[in-house]
Formats: C-alpha cells, sequence, structure tokens
C-alpha cells in the first residue's frame, strides 16, 4: 500500500462507513489521545511501568503495531481534511533532514 492508497482508503472508510470526519480540532484531540495510548505500550514494554496483568511478547508487538496503526489512522484523517499530501510531504522532510543533518549524527560524541 502506498500512502496515497492509505489516504485513499481512510476517505473511502470514512465517507461511506464513518459518515463524514470530525473536526479537525475533535480529530487533533483524538490524534493526541492517541498517541498517549502507545506511550503507555511502549513504557510498559520498554520502560519501567508494567502491565497490571501477565502479558505475552506477542501480544505486546499487536498492542504496538494496533496503536501505530490508530496513531497514523487519525494523521491520515487530518492530512485528508486539510488537503495535507502526506507522500508529498514525507519526501521532502526527508529531504529537510538530510540537507540539515548530513553531517550532525556522524559527529555526535552521544551517539559513539
Amino acid at each position: 500500500m502506498t500512502i496515497k492508497d492509505l489516504q485513499n482508503d481512510v476517505d473511502k472508510w470514512i465517507t461511506t462507513i464513518g459518515v463524514r470526519y470530525f473536526s479537525e480540532l475533535t480529530n487533533m484531540a483524538i490524534l493526541t489521545e492517541e498517541v498517549g495510548e502507545l506511550a503507555r505500550i511502549i513504557s510498559r514494554t520498554y520502560g519501567e511501568q508494567s502491565f497490571k496483568k501477565e502479558t505475552t511478547e506477542d501480544k505486546k508487538k499487536e498492542m504496538l503495531a494496533d496503536e501505530m496503526a490508530d496513531v497514523l489512522w487519525v494523521l491520515t484523517c487530518l492530512a485528508n481534511q486539510t488537503g495535507v499530501n502526506l507522500e508529498s510531504a514525507i519526501k521532502k522532510n526527508i529531504l529537510k533532514k538530510t540537507g540539515r543533518d548530513i553531517d550532525r549524527h556522524k559527529n555526535n560524541p552521544k551517539l559513539m
């Protein structure tokens, strides 16, 4: 699936099953909520916090993937609503980071 396909599939789902997009402000709040849920899974999987009950590694990976997909879904909704072509935007962003950081990380003693 390309990013363009993702944007098209989300738009089709929203307009056929979801009825309509929530407002941009509502979707921003939902995105923040979803990022928090992703943070909770990461803090329990890789940090010092623990899950409330025994959780298998497979279940942790499944939950992590699901939360990442939720974040991507809402971000895609916001892109669709605001007319952002995510495929074009990420290509431009990679070029920006490459030009800005071409030697920055290689010369960072903290990363050695």
